[in-house]
């Protein structure tokens, strides 16, 4: 399936790229989520004679997005949860309790920005956690987590 890409996609390309994808990643998620279009003729003609307003859109939502990044940097929060004596939690700390906590510390987040490369947390202690706020803004903050008493 050929698309036109609206933004950068990370691992695919950048705005404007023809890309050749599979039909179900195409169909099911980069059309649905507004990151491409079919490249059909006339839609190629209409993404030319817009492609201004499309980078200066691209150009805006990097803009807030590494706004965002300044504000979470040095950022840290603490999520409580069951433990047992040992320091091992009864069951986790995963991406959404992550993003809870730092919407409930003012700093609005989504649970599909959080990056648990090694997996939910099992255990109380301080973690160094990724955010992708977009495909080319990162940012790590701290997430210490404790047994509730």
């Amino acid at each position: 399936m050929k698309l036109i890409l609206l933004q950068k996609v990370t691992n695919l390309g950048v705005l404007g790229d023809q890309v050749n994808v599979k039909p179900g990643y195409g169909r099911n998620y980069l059309v649905p989520q507004g990151k491409a279009v079919p490249a059909t003729a006339a839609n190629v003609a209409q993404f030319e004679a817009r492609r201004a307003e499309y980078e200066a859109k691209a150009k805006s939502i990097h803009e807030q997005a590494s706004g965002r990044a300044v504000r979470f940097e040095g950022a840290s929060v603490t999520v409580s949860a069951n433990a047992s004596t040992e320091g091992k939690l009864f069951g986790s700390v995963g991406a959404r309790e992550i993003a809870n906590a730092f919407t409930a510390a003012g700093l609005p987040l989504e649970k599909s920005e959080v990056v648990l490369t090694e997996g939910a947390f099992r255990n109380i202690g301080e973690y160094e956690v990724l955010l992708k706020l977009h495909a080319d803004v990162e940012t790590t903050v701290k997430v210490v987590v404790t047994g509730e008493s």
